[in-house]
């Protein structure tokens, strides 16, 4: 059976989209990001699913870092509605909760419920070993913030779904592998993520994405951060909609090598439902 890889432990929320996406893949967890993508180099997994950014938390900037060394492609992306649930060994209550177990950032995300039981909030290193703790302790006192597969997986019950203070809490995902898909330039509702370094002359930036807007290119996201620690060189990372190989896409291109000293496009890919939906609904 082939594998895909992510970071984190069974039950993890990107082991949920995992499974939700490629039902026919074993899922492979891995440590680290790092790891996530040598498993997919040393054959072990056939693509890995690692997210770039988060609706609430924004950015994930270890993937940013990783993401122009990889030597992966992008052959896709999803979206991930996170829902937290409150899981408890079973034989618990709400009432009875006074500690409260997950990673530090789903723990940031459920401040009104843990105001709400008066419970303590426990960091722990993921949410899905957040409830493996719980599981172990087997405590009527103690739940765990995570997903209702880490809830299954650990045999505990859940006590209250979506108990998350925004419902807007979305993780984006790309899916990567060794080798790109080949898309045709005419296939509808591509995107196109690539990073770039300007040149280091006044108004770089600004000449260099003038290309895009002249030939009508819809940019949908633009980031910069620091290369190798520096504070003189910063790499930029974009997304736009459309195949490199498309007239208009093309000739914004060619505009910005010239006010570039590298372009490294990261993968063309489907633009998810999710994308779409929003897109549609302005």
């Amino acid at each position: 059976m082939s594998s895909i890889a992510f970071q984190g432990q069974f039950g993890a929320y990107s082991d949920l989209i995992c499974r939700l996406s490629y039902p026919e893949m074993a899922t492979l967890p891995c440590e680290t990001f790092e790891a996530a993508i040598e498993a997919v180099h040393e054959g072990r997994a056939q693509l890995a699913m690692l997210p770039p950014e988060n609706s609430l938390a924004g950015r994930v900037a270890d993937m940013h870092a990783l993401l122009p060394g990889s030597g992966l492609s992008i052959i896709g992306e999803r979206f991930l509605r996170i829902e937290h649930c409150l899981l408890a060994p079973p034989g618990a209550s709400i009432a009875g909760i006074k500690r409260i177990h997950s990673h530090p950032v789903a723990l940031g995300q459920v401040r009104r419920l843990i105001r709400e039981l008066g419970a303590a909030a426990v960091v722990e290193y993921d949410t899905a070993g957040a409830a493996e703790i719980v599981a172990a302790k087997n405590s009527i006192e103690d739940a765990a913030i995570a997903s209702s597969l880490a809830g299954e997986l650990h045999g505990l019950q859940i006590l209250r779904r979506n108990v998350e203070d925004e419902p807007h809490n979305t993780t984006r995902f790309y899916v990567m592998a060794k080798e790109p898909v080949v898309l045709a330039p005419d296939t509808p509702n591509l995107m196109t993520t690539f990073v770039f370094n300007v040149r280091n002359v006044p108004a770089a930036l600004f000449k260099a994405l003038g290309g895009f807007a002249t030939n009508g290119v819809n940019i949908t996201k633009l980031e910069s951060y620091m290369v190798n620690g520096t504070f003189t060189a910063t790499q930029f990372l974009a997304e736009v909609e459309g195949h490199p190989a498309q007239e208009k896409l093309r000739l914004a291109f060619e505009e910005l090598a010239f006010f570039s000293t590298e372009i490294k496009i990261l993968g063309t890919y489907p633009a998810d439902p999710f994308r779409l939906a929003q897109r549609a609904g302005g």
